[in-house]
């Protein structure tokens, strides 16, 4: 995978969780004690994050490292998305269930 390609798909896992948590860019800067500035170009694939900023943003967005780098899923982040659901009554529960099943039937055709 190109560099580029690589830090498109970063800045897109940045953006994803982020909204996911409701933040705008300046508070998630702000959480993890980086500039907007930085977080925006890191968003939008433009430049490379210095490995201490990576951690900062990872850990700001209860993600790791890894994940926003390889996009890959690890029990730490399995455990981060069991437990927004916990949070959710049942019937939300379901139709987030429902919504998953309709997204893997999609990208399984």
């Amino acid at each position: 995978m190109g560099d580029s390609k690589l830090l498109v798909e970063m800045g897109m896992r940045i953006a994803l969780h982020r909204k996911l948590l409701h933040l705008s860019q300046e508070q998630l800067a702000e959480k993890a004690d980086v500039s907007p500035q930085l977080l925006s170009t890191a968003e939008r694939g433009v430049k490379a994050l210095r490995p201490e900023n990576l951690l900062k943003i990872s850990r700001a967005l209860n993600v790791t490292a890894d994940y926003l780098l390889t996009g890959t899923s690890t029990e730490e982040n399995m455990a981060f998305t069991s437990e927004k659901l916990s949070q959710l009554p049942p019937e939300k529960v379901r139709i987030i269930e429902k919504i998953l099943l309709d997204c893997i039937e999609l990208v399984s055709e």
